[in-house]
């Protein structure tokens, strides 16, 4: 004999049932069936409405009765029964009881448990009949049995314990004279000693079965939901959870405990004690494998963590003071008034000093809880021996179980070290000697990414994920985009990083997609995004609160650039190519640096200097291997470079400067390129990264740009101003033709001390012949003292800027 149990959602409709009808079918060929089968999906919840609007005298109980009766009907016309007036008869019967009775509450103004248990009785007496009929109706051999009449219980209503001498026995006797190969019990209902209708509280149906199974020792329990199996996660927060093959019971229980809804502990008991398994296996997909659980259990992908569950509405109550330690008695005192106003508690931590101790319960009894507990502790309150009681709402409990757990090294600390490093902070943590789980409180809006961040820890393939926010979307961020499309294959193969664009915006509109954004027509959706705001980006990254989150700024704007505070406050990483935060105020420059420690979020700026070229990379790598910077010498501007590899006395200083922006190499105003307070900036970040404290201002920065060019008000104005001074440019080029050299714009730095100037270059010079808009960095040392280390290459340009921003995403990416 085989035991199944179905529960509300695979009942749930005339479709579902029809697919419960053919499962039991097919496995009757083989095997006599019980299947014990729980309300219609939503009926139970509906009948305890329509009773509560009865006692409160609410009219509305009426219509919650028409949708009841409405339902059911609806099935039975859906399964085409032909002639189906039998069941019609009997439904309309019992209905008309159902309604008899709410009427009867409605005059009483009282719903007691005794009554409710009657009352819920109604939902799976109902759908064990139409089901059972609806089987005989097709030629199947089945029938259905009131479980009433086989399982006794005491007279607990709502949750009633069951005398297991007298059900077994029950259960017993009738199936072995049972002749149809198909039973169909009803769960969750039973009738006390006294003949009074009880119920098995919560999971009730689950129990039913469980007490079949074991009173029968069939060889296997199947429980049949919407789901295949208990899931190494919630499959609703974390996408790439998936079905554990094997579990044992202890583990089922843990992750069943905080908050996995397939099976509810208790109801367990009866098999585990026979050791018979349960296979969990889905209605909607039967050829699905399901979960098997049982003490024959396997680790899932090698790891010793099986699953990871979460419990919601967590309050965290915590009783300290210095007058608590070594008195006894305070532990006794506090559950003991927890018990007696019914509250339970969840989870336990107290700290070896016993100067406090923290409970998480219910969040709907914080407030009860805190008037109870006051009240018992009000003398030491008022004696400041203990603290006023503290609560704390708005918390989850966020769980790791496994059995083998305790046999292996590092599960905490890779655990907490991953909630760490995306700024998930541990408000409580639990874990008994057996270590079969690890408990730990965190704010419920941090759920989701901690789900996430745990099961990419303990269950994928070593994949990081990055989900990565790109402001500025123009020329440069255009081509940062179609990079990461290109490489998105090849980044999750070759370097086991999944990246995700879960943000974009320009100055006009902006979109959002938490599960990444399509990006084969992200123009497209960007044009009917919603309306742009850079505080409003930022928010919506906020609470999207997914892990490994980057800010990547692909503007010159100072409003962009001083929100970088804030991203990094929220562990969010920043990428950018905007020069302006790692250039202003020295102290500003340092406390981005310092909330990048502190809040674990990398804060990169490769692009600041040289484009893609690998410039403050190897500074940095020079300075943490113990070098030191005594002078820089550098062409940083790969804009002025473009200028003036191709300004001669045959062209126009106008129309090169025109060419150099239609082509990308200058700002969108040139005059930041051609006042040198780009390459200003450019030279400071290095001397500040090579360790030097210094301002902007500190820069001594040489114009070569006339005098009319240097007041000019608008980039309209400075282009004028460029034809009317042809003459002053032709002069700079002339002077330098006639020495033999070539026009530099040159940054250097040198003990401490820093310039940037247009300068000409002999052709003897490592200058000389930097061509079209190359960049290049000299770096002189104390091991490099007297040949310096040398960085060449293009230092402007859409592609190359693009690939540097993308050489830092990889770069935290591979951290």
């Amino acid at each position: 004999m085989k035991v199944l149990k179905f529960g509300g959602t695979s009942v749930g409709s005339s479709k579902n049932i029809n697919n419960v009808i053919d499962i039991l079918e097919n496995y009757s060929k083989k095997d006599t069936i019980t299947c014990v089968v729980s309300a219609v999906g939503g009926i139970t919840d509906k009948l305890l409405l329509a009773g509560k609007q009865a006692q409160n005298k609410d009219q509305q109980y009426i219509d919650t009765f028409n949708l009841i009766k409405d339902i059911h009907f609806n099935i039975i016309n859906e399964l085409n029964l032909g002639d189906s007036s039998a069941i019609i008869a009997f439904v309309d019967d019992k209905l008309n009881a159902l309604k008899s009775l709410l009427d009867g509450i409605f005059l009483i103004n009282e719903l007691s448990p005794k009554t409710s248990d009657k009352l819920v009785s109604f939902g799976e007496l109902l759908s064990s009949y139409i089901i059972a009929e609806t089987m005989k109706n097709r030629g199947i051999s089945a029938d259905s049995k009131n479980s009433q009449e086989l399982i006794v219980t005491n007279s607990n209503f709502t949750k009633a314990e069951v005398k297991y001498d007298v059900t077994n026995k029950n259960i017993q006797d009738y199936f072995n004279s049972a002749s149809q190969q198909i039973t169909i019990l009803p769960g969750f209902i039973s009738k006390s000693k006294l003949g009074e209708q009880t119920t098995l509280g919560r999971g009730g149906s689950d129990f039913t079965a469980a007490i079949v199974a074991a009173a029968l020792k069939v060889e296997q329990l199947e429980i049949w939901t919407d789901v295949s199996g208990m899931f190494t996660t919630n499959p609703k927060l974390v996408k790439q959870a998936y079905p554990i093959e094997k579990i044992s019971y202890q583990e089922a229980m843990e992750l069943s405990h905080f908050g996995a809804k397939v099976l509810y502990p208790p109801t367990v008991q009866p098999v585990l004690d026979l050791n018979i398994p349960i296979h969990i296996k889905n209605t909607l997909d039967p050829e699905a494998a399901g979960t098997v659980i049982s003490n024959d259990d396997a680790p899932v992908n090698g790891s010793v963590v099986k699953g990871i569950s979460n419990i919601g509405n967590i309050a965290l109550i915590t009783l300290q003071g210095s007058g608590m330690i070594g008195i006894p008695g305070f532990s006794k005192r506090l559950f003991e008034t927890l018990s007696q106003e019914k509250i339970n508690v969840i989870l336990i931590t107290q700290a070896s000093s016993e100067h406090s101790i923290c409970l998480g319960i219910d969040e709907s009894d914080a407030d009860l809880a805190k008037t109870a507990i006051d009240a018992t502790f009000e003398n030491e309150i008022q004696l400041h021996k203990i603290d006023p009681i503290i609560v704390e709402k708005g918390l989850s409990i966020i769980a790791l179980v496994g059995d083998n757990m305790k046999n292996h090294q590092g599960i905490s600390g890779k655990m907490f070290s991953a909630l760490g490093k995306n700024n998930i902070n541990i408000r409580a943590i639990a874990q008994g000697a057996s270590e079969k789980n690890i408990s730990t409180v965190i704010a419920e809006k941090d759920v989701k990414k901690a789900l996430n961040t745990l099961h990419e820890q303990f269950f994928e393939s070593k994949t990081k994920q990055l989900n990565v926010f790109i402001t500025g979307v123009g020329n440069v961020g255009e081509k940062l985009v179609e990079q990461i499309k290109q490489q998105r294959k090849y980044l999750k193969e070759n370097l086991k990083i999944n990246l995700r664009v879960a943000g974009l915006s320009n100055s006009r509109k902006m979109i959002f997609d938490e599960d990444g954004i399509d990006l084969s027509n992200w123009k497209e959706q960007l044009e009917s995004g919603e309306q742009a705001s850079l505080d409003g980006f930022f928010e919506k990254t906020k609470s999207l609160n997914l892990r490994n989150s980057i800010f990547v700024d692909v503007t010159a704007n100072k409003d962009v650039a001083f929100l970088y505070e804030k991203y990094l406050r929220q562990s969010i990483g920043v990428v950018a190519c905007n020069k302006i935060a790692c250039s202003s105020d020295y102290e500003n420059y340092k406390l981005l640096k310092r909330l990048s420690l502190k809040y674990n979020a990398p804060y990169l700026f490769e692009t600041n200097v040289g484009a893609g070229l690998p410039i403050i990379d190897t500074l940095n790598n020079l300075v943490a291997s113990g070098d030191k910077v005594t002078s820089i010498h550098a062409v940083l501007s790969g804009s002025l470079n473009f200028v003036f590899n191709n300004f001669n006395d045959t062209t126009k200083f106008y129309d090169i400067v025109k060419q150099a922006g239609a082509e990308g190499y200058t700002e969108p105003d040139p005059r930041i390129d051609l006042s040198g307070v780009d390459v200003a900036r450019k030279i400071l970040i290095l001397a500040r990264e090579s360790g030097f404290e210094m301002n902007l201002e500190d820069i001594e920065n040489i114009p070569f740009l006339s005098e009319a060019g240097l007041k000019s008000d608008t980039v309209d104005d400075f282009y004028e101003t460029l034809i009317a001074d042809e003459d002053h440019y032709q002069a700079l080029y002339a002077s330098a033709k006639a020495k033999g050299c070539q026009l530099k714009y040159v940054a250097q730095f040198n003990n401490g001390k820093a310039s940037v100037s247009l300068q000409e270059i002999p052709s003897d010079h490592p200058f000389y012949n930097l061509k079209g808009s190359d960049n290049i960095v000299m770096f002189y040392t104390n091991r490099y003292a007297n040949q310096p280390m040398i960085i060449k290459g293009a230092g402007a340009g859409a592609d190359v800027t693009a690939s540097g921003l993308f050489a830092d995403i990889i770069r935290i990416g591979n951290n």
